[in-house]
């Protein structure tokens, strides 16, 4: 082997366990997963969240690294697409609320009695976001 290709795999290991343990750690330190099942009510489901966190991390970095595309129908886009932004939505949740990030900006601002505007704002701006990036740059 030449020092190009060692030089590549030494820095791609350490780089993907730098990732991993940074990973790791934003999930236990922050206790993201235990807050999202105490949120959610689904306590005894925890073993399935892990489990499925576990496969989407590996199965996604091995289709990622393979350059993997898939072909799939608009129609069954719809629900993977809600699945992902309802997955993505409650862990921002679960980690606002671990952070308490609202309560503190809130404080912060000056709008302590006011906070469900602060709330809303979020939303409406996620939605109104999301829905400028949909109908601009994706290409159906």
């Amino acid at each position: 082997m030449t020092g190009n290709i060692i030089f590549g795999i030494f820095v791609g290991l350490a780089g993907g366990i730098a990732t991993g343990a940074g990973f790791v750690a934003f999930l236990t330190v922050l206790g993201v997963i235990p807050r999202l099942t105490q949120l959610t009510k689904t306590l005894k489901m925890v073993r399935s969240y892990e489990a499925a966190i576990i496969l989407g991390v590996v199965g996604g970095t091995w289709f990622g690294l393979q350059g993997t595309t898939f072909s799939l129908p608009t129609i069954l886009l719809i629900p993977i697409g809600l699945a992902d932004g309802i997955f993505n939505g409650m862990l921002a949740a679960a980690l606002t609320e671990v952070l308490n990030v609202f309560p503190i900006l809130s404080k912060r601002i000056g709008i302590q009695d006011k906070i469900i505007y602060l709330l809303m704002a979020l939303v409406l701006g996620k939605i109104v976001g999301s829905l400028f990036q949909w109908i601009y740059f994706v290409d159906l």
